[in-house]
């Protein structure tokens, strides 16, 4: 079966849903809580490039922390990946890791673009 990781926040009902999607089709991912782990900054890289998005399209924008570091279209990619990277309850969940591609769980049905 697939090498899959998630990124995953057990509190989140979109990460618990994506989890048991992937449990239902067969798939036992490795689970990493990023918000105790975060990625590094080349993880976050190697993502990003699976997932085919800029740093920004994966911030959490609704967090109290984005107010607080004002981040806006005039930060480079390193500031973006640095903020997501230091403050992990940036990053949205949860995020969905094969061998050369990504998803973003929400909707959590996103999961099986991996599984097909």
């Amino acid at each position: 079966m697939k090498n899959i990781t998630i990124w995953h926040n057990p509190r989140c009902s979109k990460s618990r849903q994506a989890l048991a999607l992937l449990e239902a089709a067969g798939v036992t991912p490795k689970i990493v809580k990023y918000l105790e782990s975060p990625p590094t900054q080349s993880e976050l890289k190697a993502t990003l490039k699976k997932l085919n998005c800029a740093p920004e399209q994966l911030v959490r924008r609704g967090e109290a922390i984005f107010k607080t570091l004002a981040l806006s279209e005039h930060n480079s990619e390193q500031q973006w990946i640095a903020a997501m990277v230091s403050n992990p309850i940036l990053i949205e969940r949860p995020v969905i890791i094969s061998e050369n591609r990504a998803v973003i769980g929400r909707p959590p049905e996103n999961v099986q673009l991996l599984l097909d």
